[in-house]
């Protein structure tokens, strides 16, 4: 199994008032990262703090400019945004910025888009906020028109009932060939499944165990029907990581962090425990499909969460 680390909250990168720290915050984490060997660093693209990582107006960064400034202090790690609001961007515009960071990055831009969720969030930034129809139509379209810019030459056209480009240049192209991977978000059953079946490299599950199952079986069928072979997507899951070296003392920070929630809601998308209970889930998680873990790990303790979960669960 791979690994992916995602960093959705930047209160704890800052003493709260300084925020020229947050950059030095940001590289460290993102260079131990890359020196425990994880594939990916992945960053919300979110203006507005998300519900259960904290409140709308906590700090938060626009994710592309983010992974473009860490390019350049990496080397080895994949950069993406988990995952992009095909709203937020008009497609040619995203595949010309994706390009670029795939070229100055020297070829690590792993692309993550979904249809986008944060109406709140949309609304309040003026930001068109369709039907959900409307925005998996739409994303269909926006993925088409990303990979015809990234590999047709000269130019790309294409006439869609919500996107038109024509003779759209996109020079230079990606390095990553034929096209850097994209990463679909999302786990709708009968639409945003179908949509990886057809266009995706890679999809992006979040869940128990036994919800991811259903889903990755899903998948299969909709790969059947569309004349895909399953086995060339890779199945990711996007889960919370909360790791102690005494099992007890994690069980009850999820019970701090989680206050209220019911177990069972909570166990749809947190793993905790000592190092191995960790080891033995992500051992499950392999035996259903999962192929690539992306972790989310406790903000307030992220860097000492990391040396644990890098040293007595990755590379135990």
């Amino acid at each position: 199994m791979r690994f992916g680390l995602q960093h959705p909250n930047f209160t704890f990168d800052y003493n709260g008032q300084d925020t020229s720290q947050i950059v030095d915050s940001l590289k460290n984490l993102v260079r131990k990262a890359e020196n425990y060997g994880f594939d990916s660093f992945w960053v919300m693209d979110h203006f507005h703090q998300i519900q259960f990582v904290g409140k709308p107006e906590e700090p938060i960064l626009e994710g592309w400019t983010v992974i473009s400034m860490l390019a350049g202090t990496t080397t080895k790690i994949k950069l993406g945004t988990l995952v992009t609001g095909v709203i937020y961007r008009h497609p040619s515009v995203l595949a010309k910025v994706a390009a670029t960071l795939d070229v100055l990055s020297k070829g690590r831009l792993f692309m993550g888009i979904g249809a986008a969720w944060n109406e709140q969030e949309s609304l309040a930034y003026g930001i068109c906020y369709p039907p959900n129809q409307e925005r998996l139509l739409r994303l269909e379209e926006a993925i088409q028109i990303m990979r015809k810019m990234w590999t047709e030459e000269p130019s790309a056209t294409f006439n869609g009932k919500y996107y038109q480009i024509r003779n759209a240049y996109c020079n230079p192209k990606p390095i990553q060939k034929p096209s850097p991977p994209i990463l679909i978000g999302g786990s709708g059953e009968r639409k945003t499944l179908k949509i990886v079946a057809k266009y995706a490299d890679a999809c992006n599950l979040f869940g128990s165990a036994e919800t991811v199952r259903k889903k990755l079986g899903i998948l299969k069928e909709h790969c059947k029907s569309v004349g895909r072979d399953y086995g060339s997507i890779l199945k990711t899951k996007l889960s919370i990581i909360v790791v102690d070296d005494n099992k007890e003392m994690a069980k009850k920070r999820v019970q701090q962090i989680f206050k209220g929630m019911p177990e069972e809601q909570v166990s749809e998308f947190v793993i905790y425990g000592a190092p191995e209970d960790i080891s033995r889930h992500m051992e499950l998680l392999e035996q259903i499909g999962i192929e690539y873990l992306i972790v989310d790990l406790e903000p307030s303790r992220e860097l000492d969460a990391l040396d644990i979960f890098a040293n007595k669960v990755i590379n135990k």
